[in-house]
């Protein structure tokens, strides 16, 4: 059967916009696709909030969007993701060279939550965005 489900977009709720659009384009290189604010009633039917008001990044990652929303209306807390808490995601970034993203990145003052490790078939890290949202490098081996 096939799968009627095909992966669209990532999203993340961020603290501030400006902050992370600069940092998942100038840091993580990746380009805006589009730059948006929405204050109609469809904003807050879609989201389950009457009265949202959203500002919203789409960014490309090779063929993969990346959207970064702004709660303006109604705002929620701000607190770092854990990992280990049910519901945590992640996204994972392939590249060619691990340890060159790594020193790259580090000299950009990204903060890792461990240096490129090799485990079976791949070597990988973890590393945050300006929220604490965990993000990470893969090489395939």
């Amino acid at each position: 059967m096939p799968n009627k489900f095909r992966l669209y977009q990532t999203s993340f709720v961020v603290s501030d916009f400006d902050r992370s659009v600069a940092f998942y384009s100038n840091v993580l290189g990746m380009t805006v696709k589009r730059i948006s604010r929405t204050e109609s009633n469809d904003a807050g039917i879609v989201t389950g909030y009457p009265g949202a008001q959203l500002h919203i990044a789409q960014l490309m990652s090779g063929d993969h969007e990346i959207e970064l929303i702004q709660y303006l209306k109604p705002q929620g807390a701000t607190r770092p993701p854990e990992r280990k808490d049910t519901g945590a995601a992640h996204i994972a970034f392939h590249v060619d060279d691990i340890d060159a993203v790594y020193k790259e990145l580090l000299a950009k003052g990204v903060s890792f939550v461990n240096p490129p490790h090799h485990i079976k078939s791949v070597k990988a890290c973890y590393f945050l965005d300006p929220d604490g949202i965990t993000l990470e490098l893969i090489q395939q081996m």
